[in-house]
This record gives C-alpha cells, sequence and structure tokens, in this order.
C-alpha cells in the first residue's frame, strides 16, 4: 500500500473524466469517487470533493475503477462488481428495490416505500447508508414533489450538488 492510500483508507480513487481539453467546465462531475476493497468484494464507494487520484492496486480496485469509468461515458452502463453483503435486512430490500429503478427514471421516497411496505422516512434512512453509490442508484430517490430531498443524508451542499449533477448525468 503506498502511502497516499494508507493516508485516505481507500484502494482507489477515481476522478470523473475532464471534457475534451482537459480544462472543468459545466458539464464536469464535482467529485471523486473513493473505492474501498478487500480481498473478494468491494466493501464501499464514497463522493470525495475533487482530490488526486489514487491508483487501483488491486485487480478488484482496477475492475471497479473500470467499471465506474464506464459508468462516466455512458450512465446506461450496469454494474457487475462483487458487493460485500452488508446492512439490515430492511436496508438491503430498499437497496435492491433501489437497484430496480431503471435507468434514467426516479422514484419518490413515498412511492418506493408504498412498494415496499414500509415508510417515505425509513427508506429515506436506509437510502443514506447506502454503501455503494451509483452502482445502488440512490441518487434515483427524489421528494414527492420532484425536488431532490436529501442525499447521504445531507440536505444541503456538496453532496446535493452531487445529486443534482448525477440526476442530470443521466438525463443527457
Amino acid at each position: 500500500m503506498t502511502v497516499q492510500q494508507e493516508r485516505t483508507g481507500f484502494s482507489a480513487i477515481v476522478l470523473a473524466p475532464v471534457p475534451p481539453g482537459g480544462r472543468a467546465d459545466k458539464n464536469s462531475a464535482p467529485f471523486a469517487l473513493g473505492i474501498r476493497c478487500g480481498s473478494d468484494d468491494v466493501v464501499g464507494i464514497e463522493y470525495l470533493p475533487p482530490c488526486a487520484a489514487v491508483p487501483p492496486r488491486s485487480l478488484l480496485a482496477k475492475e471497479a475503477v473500470r467499471q465506474l469509468s464506464a459508468w462516466f461515458a455512458d450512465p446506461a452502463f450496469v454494474f457487475g462488481l462483487p458487493l460485500a453483503p452488508v446492512g439490515t435486512p430492511f436496508q438491503r430490500r430498499v437497496w435492491a428495490a433501489i437497484a430496480a429503478i431503471p435507468f434514467g427514471e426516479t422514484r419518490s421516497y413515498g412511492g418506493l416505500a408504498e412498494s415496499i411496505g414500509s415508510g417515505a422516512r425509513a427508506v429515506g434512512n436506509a437510502c443514506g447508508a447506502n454503501p455503494y453509490p451509483l452502482v445502488v442508484p440512490c441518487h434515483r430517490v427524489i421528494a414527492a414533489d420532484q425536488s431532490l430531498g436529501g442525499f447521504a443524508r445531507q440536505r444541503g451542499g456538496f453532496l446535493l450538488t452531487v445529486k443534482q449533477w448525477l440526476l442530470q448525468h443521466e438525463r443527457r
């Protein structure tokens, strides 16, 4: 493990591609992704403020970077990463329902809750606990009034900007 990897705790940090010409613009992703890998599974993905890339060292981290990069190039890309089994049975049920939301579509917290026989607040809490953003696309869950709602247990700031960018990216 390199000094930078030890300092960040990530197996890799992947950056969103910069548009042709090498300069960030209004369409550039306002974040990086930190990837944590175990020996056989991806154990977490986190949104990070833009930062330096950390090259992947393991085969699994390289594959995660490849698949995440493919999603940036084509947001209809279907992930096939081995994910570590985590979360409560209820959270896993919510995450499965989120994963079933088709590319380019959204569902409200309440609508998703109704589909699994739960409440909107409980669904929101499970969304906030999602350890695999993008792979389990919780950004596709929005408020009933079509506003963004929250994101990763945040009601504003950096992560809400990320959610807005993700939804716009999928609509291109």
